[in-house]
């Protein structure tokens, strides 16, 4: 399970920055309009913050701190910040994921998000749907928003 999860989330990483990279202009990520309320840029951010605390931090011991508030609010950060973020990303949930013995996956996720308890598994699988809610968001925010 390890193994599968961390492919995938280093997979749809991938599918991310390429989301960013075919945005014909940079400033089209920082776009909104009508009720489109969040810039791809600002979901970019979001996610990154969401993986960077909720693996790297919590299950990594990173020492990131989150600072969620800029995740929404922060603009005009550029394109190659961005990309360079999600590949230091990769390596984080990499190397915390695979690191995960057999008995520790199993154990309750240390962060009770909702009334019931999770397994760490269950909530990497929460966070790996989590993270393509949003590619999905950014999809779609490409497709009708990146106009010259």
């Amino acid at each position: 399970m390890k193994n599968s999860l961390t492919k995938l989330f280093i997979r749809d990483l991938e599918r991310l920055q390429n989301e960013i990279q075919l945005y014909s202009e940079e400033s089209n990520l920082w776009k909104v309009d009508q009720d489109i309320k969040n810039t791809a840029g600002n979901l970019v951010l979001h996610t990154i913050g969401n993986l960077n605390h909720f693996i790297g931090a919590v299950l990594g011991n990173t020492g990131y701190e989150r600072q969620r508030d800029k995740e929404f609010n922060d603009r005009d950060i550029s394109r190659k910040e961005m990309l360079l973020k999600i590949d230091e990303l990769k390596e984080i949930i990499d190397r915390t994921i695979l690191n995960l013995s057999a008995e520790e996956i199993q154990e309750t996720y240390p962060i009770n998000i909702r009334k019931e308890g999770m397994t760490v598994e269950q909530f990497l699988i929460h966070l790996y749907g989590h993270l393509n809610y949003h590619l999905g968001q950014i999809n779609y925010h490409r497709r009708l928003l990146d106009i010259c």
